[in-house]
């Protein structure tokens, strides 16, 4: 399991990030940590069009948990 801690950051470093973390490592589960709405709805976006499960988890207010895996 990968961990992308992308909290405090503003777009689009998170997607970033994110995708970064996937293409180094295409068969693991990756959580990765948002603190805003549009950080959260663009990794998921990223994510389902790479092929990836997306479950979101609300920390609080604002932060968010969100765990991907790969389908394929």
């Amino acid at each position: 399991m990968i961990e992308v801690d992308a909290r405090g950051l503003s777009c689009p470093i998170p997607v970033a990030k994110t995708k970064q973390a996937m293409e180094k490592n295409p068969s693991d589960e990756i959580i990765v940590l948002v603190d805003s709405n549009v950080a959260r709805e663009n990794v998921t976006r990223l994510a389902e069009s790479k092929k990836y499960s997306v479950d979101v988890l609300t920390i609080s207010n604002d932060e968010y948990k969100l765990v991907l895996k790969p389908t394929n």
